[in-house]
């Protein structure tokens, strides 16, 4: 018994003891499951394809109660999105722009999340339906996607501005070169390179939910729900690399 579990004691395990971290995490656990929800839709469309029905609906029968739990998971969403706005006034972006664009991003959450909550609420019919009838329910959905949209869309600009502030940052270290000693340079150097790359996984997240607000936004959308799945599942794995990347 001593020699089975020797083994758990006998390696660092750093990769472990980062997992442990990152799934410990609320963001963590929530991209994990972000990927079973939506690939969940591309396994669906797959099994439906081949005729295998009942595959379909026990893969429908797990990515439900995740898509529940994730819903549910944002009931206080509120709390940290009211932290950040305070944040934000306290130590404002490097430009007047870009604080204008995080404040608007911000207000479209602010309305979202109390919008996606009774949405959630009215079809569990927890609010019942004498308060909320199913038209009045998908009324606050669509908005409450509208209002995810806009987000997305402002934060393109704000994307599209930070960008520019990089593209400056990088001109000013490279004019600095011979100013700095070879490791200072090399250090702004390797900032930099994380900071683009932490823009570009952005940009491939933001890129990919665009269509899923658009979706969601237009009750008239047919937009394909093997679709839903793709882009729901490039920004899942996006989230989740960043995150690794952020956990130490």
């Amino acid at each position: 018994m001593d020699r089975l579990f020797l083994l758990f004691r006998s390696y660092p395990a750093p990769v472990l003891d980062r997992l442990t971290r990152f799934l410990a995490s609320a963001s963590g656990s929530d991209k994990v499951l972000m990927i079973i929800q939506y690939f969940s839709k591309i396994v669906i469309w797959y099994a439906l394809r081949k005729g295998n029905g009942g595959l379909a609906d026990r893969v429908r029968n797990l990515a439900n109660p995740v898509s529940d739990y994730r819903i549910l998971s944002r009931f206080t969403g509120l709390i940290p999105l009211v932290h950040y706005m305070r944040a934000i006034e306290l130590n404002p972006p490097p430009t007047r722009y870009l604080h204008q664009l995080a404040r608007l991003e911000n207000l479209c959450n602010f309305v979202y999340y109390p919008l996606e909550h009774a949405y959630w609420l009215g079809a569990h019919n927890i609010i019942p339906s004498t308060l909320l009838s199913p038209a009045k329910i998908d009324t606050i959905g669509v908005w409450s996607c509208r209002f995810w949209a806009g987000y997305v869309v402002l934060h393109f600009l704000t994307l599209r501005e930070e960008h520019r502030l990089l593209q400056s940052r990088k001109v000013e270290i490279l004019a600095d070169k011979h100013e700095s000693s070879p490791a200072a340079f090399q250090a702004k150097l390797e900032q930099w390179h994380r900071q683009h790359r932490d823009w570009w996984v952005q940009l491939v997240i933001n890129t990919a939910y665009f269509p899923l607000t658009i979706h969601w936004s237009n009750p008239k959308s047919k937009f394909p729900d093997v679709g839903v799945g793709i882009c729901g599942t490039i920004a899942a794995l996006a989230q989740l690399y960043s995150g690794w990347k952020a956990t130490v």
